[in-house]
């Protein structure tokens, strides 16, 4: 007994600790439990959700939960040192030893291979790859890191004065692995607050917790496995139909995947009484590029276009620079994804379509709303332009992307078609669900919301049953990891 407890407490490189595990749905109950006893008291509160959100962290990475100890003592020194000098030589060199010392992390880990394998292919003196596992989550406490150190550069607000108060805002386990990229201008006001935890809470978060573990555990999961992974594993083992409708199918799973994943850590945060900003508004209900990055992964977009975008010169500097600005942006916000070039030519798609729209906007001027035909046409149109990219999102290699283009456009055999179709019946359901409800109209979140927020206990319980009943019908026999789970 002793030792399959034991087996639980350690980490298990083949089973890291994810929303989506049975695991995680203990772990909660048990720190919802010791949480509920303790909430009204601040400093055992905060020290509660560290403490559980290190072994979350040490339970879904290892050793590797050192890294952000070592962030969170480092910046929260540098914050202090940046603040408190009057000298601005002594400011920037504290802003600058965090820049270096985040980004040299954060490059180390993600980027030394690919650099390295750059170098092979102009070298005859090849060096040996490193092999090195990415920290999971290290992109998203890497930017939060830098977002705290330059916003007290600035002047935007003071560091805290408690340490155990940056610990929780750096490791909070609901957004510590895969986001949302939280700022701290937002979150840290609010955790010396005292906790209220309304109906209007718990309705909220169970809202987001309960369509998050569908999003995820239900569409993506299912449409990655049944059709997904296979084609996109060798695209060349099928014809154009199937990479055509596998490449739709991963648009909605990215979807699905990421925003389940953010709305469960917005979710599990309100029922703790705390508010994360919302990560994702329906974002293929967008009319352009521009309003797509206005509504998709909002938190590293805002973070791109405060922390890169603007200091780069935004659009202050005439019209080719802005231009210039937006693909140097999106480059880097690719590259930020992985050190794969699939990820670079992805950004670099993105930048340029986000200069064409903004060259249209300032060349047509567009005054007043469009009509409702011309919108439908803008929503069909932008959306067929993020699926062409998430061609180079999706698949590991460029090789592989390059053969589902060539399938699609080359080997598109119309006479499969209705094969397909009954083959993949399922899928195709699936599919056309998941559509159908990212197209209903965001007020009628607001509706469920306040109708939940209303419901007593037992309804709660009702309710949350029957979803998880639904997932463990749906989900795949082995947990699918997340996708952002690489990053």
């Amino acid at each position: 007994m002793w030792q399959a407890i034991e087996s639980q407490l350690l980490f298990d490189p083949h089973h890291p600790l994810v929303f989506n595990s049975a695991f995680f749905f203990v772990f909660f109950a048990l720190f919802f439990f010791f949480y509920t006893a303790v909430y009204r008291q601040t400093t055992l509160r905060l020290w509660l959700v560290c403490a559980f959100s290190l072994f979350f962290f040490y339970k879904a990475c290892g050793e590797y939960v050192i890294f952000i100890l070592v962030a969170a003592v480092v910046d929260f020194r540098l914050s202090h040192w940046i603040a408190k000098s009057q000298n601005p030589f002594e400011r920037k060199l504290g802003l600058l030893v965090s820049i270096v010392l985040n980004l040299g992390l954060l490059f180390y880990f993600k980027y030394t291979d690919f650099f390295i394998e750059i170098w092979n292919q102009w070298q005859t003196d090849n060096i040996t790859l490193l092999h090195l596992a990415l920290p999971v989550g290290i992109s998203f406490y890497t930017f939060e890191n830098l977002s705290y150190t330059i916003d007290v550069y600035r002047k935007h607000f003071k560091p805290v004065d408690r340490f155990v108060d940056y610990l929780f805002f750096l490791s909070f386990f609901p957004k510590l692995m895969m986001g949302p990229i939280v700022r701290a201008a937002d979150f840290l006001p609010q955790i010396r607050q005292q906790i209220n935890i309304s109906k209007e809470d718990i309705g909220h978060g169970l809202f987001f917790i309960l369509s998050g573990c569908f999003k995820k555990m239900v569409i993506s999961d299912f449409l990655y496995t049944n059709l997904v992974e296979v084609v996109f594993d060798d695209p060349t083992r099928y014809n154009g139909v199937y990479t055509l409708f596998a490449v739709y199918a991963y648009a909605m799973v990215i979807y699905c995947d990421f925003s389940g994943y953010s709305d469960m850590a917005i979710g599990i945060a309100r029922w703790m009484g705390l508010n994360i900003n919302i990560n994702f508004s329906a974002p293929y209900q967008s009319a352009s590029i521009t309003e797509f990055w206005r509504r998709w992964h909002i938190s590293l977009s805002s973070w791109l276009k405060d922390y890169l975008y603007i200091p780069l010169g935004g659009n202050r500097k005439g019209l080719t620079r802005t231009y210039l600005h937006l693909l140097i942006t999106m480059f880097l916000g690719g590259f930020w994804h992985g050190a794969n070039w699939t990820f670079i030519i992805w950004g670099i798609l993105h930048g340029s379509l986000l200069a064409i729209d903004k060259w249209r906007i300032d060349r047509f001027k567009p005054t007043g709303e469009m009509s409702q035909g011309k919108r439908i046409l803008a929503i069909a149109l932008t959306f067929h332009l993020v699926v062409f990219c998430w061609i180079f999102f999706g698949p590991d290699s460029l090789d592989k992307s390059l053969i589902i283009i060539d399938q699609i456009i080359h080997h598109f055999d119309v006479s499969t078609l209705v094969p397909f179709l009954q083959h993949y019946q399922n899928v195709v359901w699936m599919l056309l669900l998941a559509i159908v409800l990212h197209q209903l109209p965001l007020r009628w979140n607001d509706t469920l919301i306040a109708f939940l927020s209303k419901q007593k206990m037992l309804t709660h319980v009702l309710i949350m049953v029957s979803i998880l009943l639904m997932v463990a019908y749906f989900k795949s026999d082995t947990p699918v990891a997340p996708i952002y789970l690489q990053f």
